[in-house]
């Protein structure tokens, strides 16, 4: 593991448990974040703005929230399904299909 991975990953344990996880539709890679935001590019390709909800044309950001982030999709380009009670998302990229959902504690049912 390298050192930029090693950093990430102390910092993702310091933050506390998961609360979100993505799998990747084709090949089932799977990440998990503490937090997430949305972000939005400009049509140059640069930042633009950060949100707290999704939208076509963002692109999800996972914690930790500097370089060394765990993961960022390309931006949204269809929702295909979601569920606001549980935090269901599916959707796709301009190469890629994903599901995000929160995690739950088994023993409650509640939100981690």
């Amino acid at each position: 593991m390298s050192q930029i991975q090693l950093e990430a990953l102390a910092e993702l344990i310091t933050q506390g448990k998961p609360n979100w996880k993505l799998v990747r539709s084709g090949d089932g890679l799977i990440k998990h974040s503490v937090d997430i935001l949305w972000i939005e590019f400009n049509e140059n390709g640069t930042f633009k703005a950060k949100h707290e909800d999704f939208a076509i044309g963002r692109s999800l950001l996972m914690s930790p929230f500097n370089d060394f982030f765990t993961w960022q999709t390309t931006p949204i380009t269809k929702i295909i399904s979601e569920a606001t009670d549980s935090f269901y998302l599916k959707f796709e990229t301009a190469n890629s299909e994903y599901v995000l959902s929160k995690i739950y504690e088994e023993a409650t049912g509640n939100p981690i």
